[in-house]
């Protein structure tokens, strides 16, 4: 939901975005609106004697293109009711953690939730004649009440209902009751977008209603820690609070994107999501309200150039595998935490980000096949997707005496998973050891440990207990590139610990 006080921030608070992405392909739905998944802009939302065609034109040449597509742009408002806590002071609490781990914390407590109503503004564009209209998610999320003013009727508004909303892709499909011939925007092919093309936007920012701006694509594929399914295309278009769910346009008039987020206080740098992967949804959106997804179960994460070396990789292509979930369709198929995929039913896994839209685009109950890097050696192995579920931990119990000798090499000291320690971290597997303490300047502290990860493989060779881990880690050159897999809230992932020399 945009609004002029309420901005979430890129990266460390720095952008305002709601939600992330995804791909599964409608192909199990009957198209009643006549629509064939990863067509052209001609003939997606075709209806007879609909405008098919719009003038090629020069990219100076904006006047006619806000003139025609000006009408398919609609100002969404919304009432939202909103729960909320103010935070009042709390008398200091001690962190259970400081006798283990040196860390101070301050909590406060919370008053009672408070609902209270919002009124909040957005963007649309119509794709049918019939009142269907794409927008954000945020945009219309928790509305009591939708209304939508189309810029050729400012004088009637329309209430609006909630077709399909997906919260991961951020893209909402809703519907009004104009009884009229609605104009239609095309919508495009995004995967033939070029970086340097002219593109123009338009949108209801601050209120301000059917304000056309105009830039250039200024990259694609941008990942900017939506989600999972992170893809957008930038832009220095103008977009600012109220562009949300707007169009992004080409020169031909066609949709090629949804304006979804900017960097706060940033200029010339907004994201929007590319058309086809809403395209991919529109007919799950229409027909069922929501969206069904692939699932593989497991986390993954960027093969960076130190785990590239530590891997034996000549490039650091694909998506490193760090966990796999039990009884899980990779589980079941044999993939283990190590692997490397870089081929998923037959497309190339380049970047991380590539993975889980591969996976989330295909259809439960189909068997495809994926390459994984094992041992520098190329495995083939057949993973049969499954619907897309929550995540479930795995769950064991050890118990060892407590050991706090630093690790100099590392700058980093380490205990058994005692029980009370297990309790403390609310965690019920017990193997491995837990980091006490990271001396900042130390080569552990420099790789991304922190205090209470809990250790659970060394150099690919797992670690159940202290003796284990002292054993793994006493070889250890002062020239040597280590690979940890560490347990943080719950997620597994690899860390490559550079050594400094003889400390």
């Amino acid at each position: 939901m945009d609004t002029m006080d309420n901005k979430k921030k890129f990266g460390i608070k720095s952008i305002i975005i709601v939600a992330a992405a995804s791909l599964l392909a409608g192909v199990l739905l009957t198209a009643k609106f006549d629509v064939t998944p990863q067509t052209d802009a001609q003939s997606f939302w075709k209806e007879k004697g609909e405008k098919t065609e719009m003038p090629q034109l020069e990219p100076n040449s904006f006047v006619k293109l806000a003139k025609d597509l000006n009408p398919v742009v609609v100002n969404i408002s919304t009432t939202q009711v909103v729960k909320q806590k103010p935070m009042v002071p709390f008398p200091e609490f001690k962190n259970p953690f400081e006798d283990f781990f040196g860390d101070e914390f301050r909590f406060f407590g919370e008053a009672p939730e408070r609902e209270l109503k919002r009124q909040s503004l957005g963007s649309g564009f119509i794709i049918n004649k019939e009142g269907y209209i794409i927008t954000n998610n945020h945009v219309i999320e928790n509305a009591e009440e939708i209304v939508v003013a189309l810029s050729d009727k400012k004088e009637k508004e329309y209430k609006a209902k909630i077709v399909g909303k997906d919260a991961r892709l951020d893209v909402a499909l809703i519907k009004i009751d104009a009884n009229g011939d609605l104009p239609v925007a095309l919508l495009g092919d995004s995967d033939k977008l070029e970086i340097g093309e002219w593109v123009m936007a338009i949108g209801n920012p601050f209120g301000l209603s059917h304000t056309v701006t105009a830039g250039i694509v200024s990259a694609k594929g941008r990942v900017i820690g939506a989600g999972p399914y992170d893809n957008f295309i930038q832009t220095d278009a103008a977009i600012n609070p109220g562009n949300s769910g707007g169009p992004l346009f080409n020169l031909k008039g066609e949709v090629i994107g949804i304006n979804t987020a900017i960097i706060a206080g940033g200029q010339g740098v907004g994201f929007a999501t590319p058309i086809n992967m809403a395209k991919d949804i529109l007919l799950q959106l229409k027909e069922r309200g929501r969206v069904t997804r692939g699932w593989m179960g497991v986390s993954i994460q960027e093969v960076t150039p130190d785990l590239a070396k530590s891997f034996g990789l000549k490039d650091r292509h694909g998506a490193l595998v760090s966990s796999v979930n039990k009884d899980d369709p990779a589980d079941k198929a044999g993939i283990k935490a190590g692997d490397i995929i870089v081929e998923f039913d037959g497309k190339e896994i380049k970047e991380v980000s590539d993975l889980p839209r591969s996976v989330a685009s295909t259809l439960p109950g189909k068997t495809v096949k994926a390459k994984v890097i094992r041992d520098g050696k190329e495995k083939i192995f057949a993973v049969t997707i499954e619907k897309m579920k929550e995540d479930d931990g795995e769950i064991a119990a050890s118990e060892e005496k407590e050991d706090r000798s630093p690790e100099k090499k590392f700058g980093l000291s380490v205990q058994p998973i005692t029980p009370d320690i297990a309790r403390r971290l609310n965690i019920k597997d017990a193997e491995g050891v837990v980091a006490t303490q990271v001396r900042p300047d130390g080569p552990a502290a420099i790789a991304g440990i922190k205090s209470g990860d809990i250790i659970k493989e060394v150099n690919r060779k797992d670690i159940k207990n202290l003796k284990e881990y002292k054993e793994a880690t006493k070889a250890v050159g002062k020239d040597d590139t280590v690979l940890f897999r560490i347990i943080r809230g719950g997620n597994s992932f690899y860390v490559a610990i550079k050594m400094k020399g003889k400390e």
